[in-house]
């Protein structure tokens, strides 16, 4: 099996995880393990409702639940990468897109705090500009706010020159 990006192949490992990951997250792995949860409490007179009864469904739990907690962080990991990869592909085709960008999530969080409250900042400013369709990247923002600045500025130097 080929991937789109290369000769390598998927490892035997990679290919039953992502089965398994695919067969465990379909309806009918659902159906199943209700099944066989029903049919557990139903033998329960059977058994008396003994200790050995209740093992049996609490064992087979904690193992599948251990199994699952790998397979599933190991699909959660997979498909970030995937979807940062496909975010960094977005940002670095986009002409107005500032490729600082690509690769932070890889950036300590406290930097992550730092540009989600320029971007919030940004959303501000945005929502008093006429058109809302309107974009910008961080550094037309930047690009921007210096020439509001510029023109806040030769306004100011106009209007002192008039009162004198």
């Amino acid at each position: 099996m080929k991937n789109e990006t290369g000769d390598k192949k998927l490892s035997q490992s990679e290919k039953f995880a992502i089965e398994v990951t695919r067969l465990t997250g379909s309806t009918t792995a659902f159906i199943i393990a209700f099944a066989l949860v029903i049919i557990w409490g139903a033998t329960g007179p059977i058994f008396h409702y003994s200790e050995n009864w209740q093992l049996v469904i609490n064992t087979g739990t904690t193992i599948i639940t251990f199994l699952m907690v790998f397979l599933i962080q190991k699909a959660q990991n997979k498909d970030s990468l995937a979807i940062q990869l496909k975010l960094n592909e977005l940002v670095a085709a986009h002409e107005f897109a500032s490729n600082r960008l690509i690769d932070i999530e890889n950036i300590p969080e406290a930097d992550l705090k730092v540009i989600q409250r320029y971007y919030s900042q940004l959303s501000k400013l945005t929502k008093s500009e006429e058109s809302l369709q309107q974009s910008h990247s961080i550094d037309e923002a930047n690009q921007l706010n210096e020439i509001k600045k510029g023109s806040e500025k030769y306004i100011r130097d106009r209007l002192k020159k008039k009162r004198t």
